[in-house]
């Protein structure tokens, strides 16, 4: 019975970041942040929220998980962590710039660009693989390779304009 449990510490740890960004944003936008690519917000939620509803809806709740990718999923978290850790109260699940405010450098920003996304775009790919749910994995990361990609436009765009601070 390890499918459930899994997926419901997934649901729970994704509803408690859910309102950390919420409060989030609202302390951003207090501040003089400004809130772009608010359009397609709603396709990531409902692209992450639909892929955790299949994951429960088309795996047998008997599965056994593979224990090496749920291992590599928690150390996925670990990132996750690190990410949220490292932006602080700048860390929201839209894109809020704040004029004048530097651009976070440290963390694993350090190594890599979006590092928020990296994780959750192998967190797709990797919960389903656990799970024996190949086509999960496939069509979730196909469609969030997409998004990701116009949201990193969006997203590097309005921070351009920080680059310097």
């Amino acid at each position: 019975m390890w499918m459930p449990l899994i997926l419901a510490l997934v649901a729970i740890q994704r509803m408690g970041e859910l309102g950390l960004a919420r409060r989030n944003t609202t302390r951003l936008k207090a501040d003089g942040g400004i809130e772009v690519g608010a359009g397609h917000y709603p396709l990531f939620v409902l692209l992450h929220a639909s892929w955790l509803a299949v994951l429960v809806v088309l795996t047998p709740w008997t599965t056994v998980p593979n224990p090496w990718l749920i291992g590599v999923f928690v150390l996925l978290q670990l990132g996750r962590v690190w990410v949220i850790a490292t932006l602080g109260r700048y860390w929201t699940t839209r894109i809020i710039t704040v004029p004048g405010a530097p651009l976070v450098r440290r963390g694993p920003y350090r190594f890599v660009r979006h590092p928020n996304y990296w994780i959750a775009s192998l967190e797709l790919a990797v919960l389903p693989l656990a799970f024996g749910q190949i086509w999960i994995a496939l069509v979730w990361s196909l469609a969030n390779a997409l998004l990701v990609r116009h949201r990193v436009r969006v997203e590097e765009s309005a921070l351009s304009e920080r680059d310097g601070c």
